[in-house]
């Protein structure tokens, strides 16, 4: 088990899955109940571990308590490659629901390499989870592209915090999966220019921008965004290759730590707007922020998708849910650029202060082991 810090507020459990003839191994991280019972992602890949699963978790503390609402953090990873057959898949999945079955702390929702079908899975093994399919009652986050309309709420309050317009503004989306595919969508509704995608196979990039439709279309078909066609001012490379296209806006919306203090000075952006959880280190952030480079925290503009699965889990409708991402997550933004600008500080700071007075408030008024 990778080393643990513990503080103030947690974690509070960590179970390790393992199970060798079943081919199951697997990590849950339960950071904090305060709020209530924790909601967080079942994160699949080969190269997970428990001190991602840590970081995770802790940021779905946050994350939830930013977003104002009754629950805590907690997070799962689940080695594994996504891509296996969906047979093999499925009996991963259903195992590890059942192997947390009594942890009623945890209430599990779709993260990467994870979907709708997954989580219709656990709920038939352990009647706990959220981001189910429609047929079930559910609102599908990553079909509605719930994290990415956070994402584009929060662009447009960094770009009024800038005192400039989203409508012409450059962006390049690392990670053009489920996240990164709406966000190109949205973002271009509004009037934004994808000048660059990139897949864990490759990139692509084009400063007069590229067709986002065609982009989609090559996804539909399980290929890569380096797949699309050559033609004037198209550069391809490999998939850190997009760290080098300069833009206004840089969406990482992938895996974490993808900016580091060895590649930052590559970035060429204005603001970095996060999609993905823990996506840069905290010197490559201050880094950033030295540099002049607005950075709005990952736990505070891809709440969306969180947001939407807990509407789910209190009954509410797609559409409320959708109004909802967009208030809280406006008003949150604000909030934090307000803390900026008052203390001269930076933006993660203001939205950790935020975020832990709230956690504290909600420890005071209970026993936090219980929910």
């Amino acid at each position: 088990m990778a080393d643990v810090t513990y503080d103030e507020f947690g974690p509070f459990k960590i179970i390790e899955v393992y199970e060798p003839g079943a081919g199951l191994r697997g990590t849950l991280v339960v950071d904090n109940v305060s709020r209530g019972p924790s909601i967080g992602g079942v994160r699949m890949a080969p190269d997970v571990s428990t001190g991602e699963c840590l970081r995770l978790a802790r940021a779905m503390t946050f994350k939830n308590a930013a977003a104002d609402l009754p629950h805590g953090g907690g997070k799962s990873v689940l080695y594994g490659d996504p891509a296996m057959p969906r047979k093999q898949k499925e009996e991963l999945v259903r195992a590890f629901a059942c192997a947390l079955a009594e942890v009623e702390q945890y209430i599990f929702g779709p993260d990467m390499g994870t979907d709708e079908e997954c989580m219709a899975w656990v709920r038939n093994e352990i009647g706990r989870a959220v981001g189910l399919p429609r047929e079930l009652g559910g609102i599908p986050l990553d079909e509605i592209g719930a994290t990415a309309w956070g994402l584009l709420h929060a662009a447009r309050v960094a770009c009024e915090y800038r005192e400039r317009e989203l409508a012409g503004a450059r962006v390049a989306i690392q990670g053009f999966g489920a996240v990164g595919r709406h966000a190109a969508r949205f973002f271009t509704g509004e009037g934004a220019i994808v000048v660059g995608a990139a897949d864990v196979r490759g990139s692509v990039s084009c400063a007069e921008g590229l067709d986002v439709a065609r982009l989609l279309a090559l996804k539909e078909e399980g290929r890569s965004v380096a797949d699309y066609p050559d033609g004037p001012g198209i550069e391809k490379g490999d998939a850190e290759a997009i760290i080098d296209v300069p833009c206004d806006i840089w969406i990482p919306a992938a895996r974490p730590d993808v900016i580091n203090e060895a590649n930052v000075v590559r970035l060429q952006a204005d603001m970095v707007i996060s999609g993905a959880n823990i996506p840069m280190t905290a010197g490559a952030e201050k880094i950033l922020h030295d540099r002049g480079v607005l950075c709005i925290p990952d736990f505070i503009a891809n709440a969306g998708g969180v947001i939407c699965a807990a509407m789910e889990y209190h009954g509410a409708s797609e559409s409320a849910a959708m109004e909802i991402i967009e208030e809280k997550i406006t008003y949150n933004v604000q909030r934090v650029l307000e803390i900026v600008r008052e203390k001269n500080c930076m933006p993660r700071r203001a939205a950790e202060e935020m975020a832990q007075r709230r956690v504290r408030r909600a420890m005071a008024l209970r026993r936090w082991s219980l929910f």
